[in-house]
């Protein structure tokens, strides 16, 4: 049994977790991050948006509009130490009818009084000007120039290594099932026995923080669980903005969306359905076509039959704001719940004041000398020159051998994904894109799954698409 004592424990590897455990690593503390999936980013981090907010949609009286605009500012510096794909595209909001434009007027009155840079209330010529795929029908709109796209578990995965480099020790698949607070610290007990202890605990788990608050004696609080639907267009979409598209919210949700990946692809949706099952993401046959339409009311060139895959995700939310605070019922127990949207881009300064919180109430936080925020960032070859490319395949033939046509991705990428303890397939695809494009893994799969055995000596029939029991293949091979 592991009886490690560390400083901080953080229960849930997704962004808000990573952030944490990222920004604590820069100084001398020993800090647990405990996740109960097979990879980190497995939860609501991998099938969200990509979007960093402008920091318009929120009134400054809630802590997530504070955290926004201070969040979404320190992405430019984050891309430059991990490497991450980011770019500042920009937002629209359209207004398709005369009755949204006053909506529209109140979004930039709010993004003004918020500080986001640069927002611009715009006329029809200004909004088309912007983005000459907007719809002819657009009568106007607010611009938020600071707003942008992100690939989302490429920066949780940037966060974990940047956080592994500089001292934290990552545990997967260890769903606590257990904690008790006792001589002055919380032992924390996995479903499979493994046991950490940690002076203070802090309950980022995201769709299962209410679990965890009332696992460890803490306040009783509802997650509701609420499922977005996208569909994946492929990259040689006709209907491909330059920007991000945002139609004039409801009371509800934040719209239908038409969205630019940085890679080059386009998301449109999701939709804002509530359901029980915190494990549903099966997404509907009609879901398409009511996506689909959405999105061609503000881009009429986007197409279903450009549509390659789909997927659904599910936010956590609780109530209209985050929970970040420190239970009042146990000690050293520091809530950060209720997560959702615009958690992505609020993401590195919820950490900065989950430190700021830690250091008040008694941590003491030395930096450490030795702390580095860089990593190793690695090119994709798809990117890269022919002579470049060429220079790599001459130092290492791997390189050359392309598993992933669609994508681009060479056996040295898949291996290097694997070497950082991306076994299953789902974790190795959001690591490189492999399995990503247009035919959606039916050529490289088979392939990506000889790696693994090659460099892990895992059996075929042990490997899985996301871990647990989602096995790929039984019987003989």
């Amino acid at each position: 049994m592991n009886r490690t004592m560390y400083d901080v424990a953080i229960i849930g590897a997704g962004v808000t977790g990573t952030s944490i455990a990222r920004k604590l690593s820069r100084y001398k503390l020993r800090i647990a991050l405990l996740e109960k999936e097979a990879d980190v980013s497995f939860g609501t981090s991998k099938a969200n948006s990509g979007i960093i907010h402008g920091g318009f949609h929120h009134n400054k009286k809630y802590l997530k509009a504070r955290l926004e605009i201070s969040g979404a500012a320190m992405f430019d510096q984050l891309q430059r130490e991990l490497g991450f794909p980011f770019r500042r595209c920009g937002i629209l909001v359209a207004a398709m009818h005369h009755d949204e434009m006053e909506a529209a007027a109140h979004l930039f009155r709010q993004g003004q009084e918020n500080g986001a840079p640069g927002i611009e209330f715009c006329s029809r010529e200004r909004m088309l000007e912007l983005e000459p795929k907007l719809s002819q029908n657009v009568v106007g709109g607010v611009y938020a120039p600071s707003g942008g796209i992100i690939e989302p578990y490429r920066f949780v995965f940037s966060l974990l290594e940047s956080a592994v480099k500089n001292g934290t020790t990552v545990y997967t698949e260890f769903e606590a099932s257990h904690a008790e607070w006792a001589e002055n610290c919380w032992n924390i007990t996995a479903s499979d026995g493994r046991n950490i202890l940690a002076r203070y605990a802090v309950n980022a788990a995201g769709l299962y923080a209410d679990n965890i608050s009332k696992m460890f004696g803490a306040e009783e609080y509802t997650i509701e669980a609420r499922k977005g639907a996208y569909f994946l267009l492929d990259r040689l979409a006709e209907g491909h903005p330059q920007r991000v598209v945002f139609p004039v919210p409801s009371r509800i949700s934040k719209g239908m969306l038409v969205i630019p990946t940085v890679e080059g692809t386009t998301l449109i949706g999701p939709t804002a359905d509530h359901v029980d099952n915190k494990e549903d993401k099966a997404t509907e046959g009609n879901h398409l076509a009511l996506i689909s339409a959405s999105a061609k009311l503000l881009v009429p060139s986007v197409s279903e039959q450009d549509a390659i895959t789909n997927f659904a995700g599910l936010r956590p939310a609780l109530n209209d704001d985050f929970y970040i605070a420190f239970s009042e019922k146990v000690p050293r127990f520091l809530q950060v719940a209720g997560i959702q949207s615009p958690g992505l881009t609020a993401a590195p300064a919820i950490a900065r004041m989950v430190k700021d919180m830690l250091l008040k109430d008694g941590l003491e936080l030395s930096e450490d000398p030795s702390y580095d925020p860089f990593i190793r960032q690695t090119v994709p070859v798809r990117t890269l020159p022919a002579e470049k490319r060429a220079e790599l395949v001459e130092q290492n033939p791997a390189y050359g051998n392309i598993v992933c046509r669609c994508e681009e991705i060479s056996e040295a990428e898949i291996v290097e994904a694997i070497r950082h303890g991306h076994t299953t397939l789902d974790g190795i695809k959001f690591y490189t894109r492999a399995q990503m494009g247009r035919c959606q893994g039916g050529f490289c799969t088979g392939k990506i799954i000889r790696l693994i055995q090659r460099e892990t000596e895992i059996p075929y029939n042990k490997i899985t698409k996301r871990g647990g029991d989602s096995l790929i293949l039984e019987g003989e091979l």
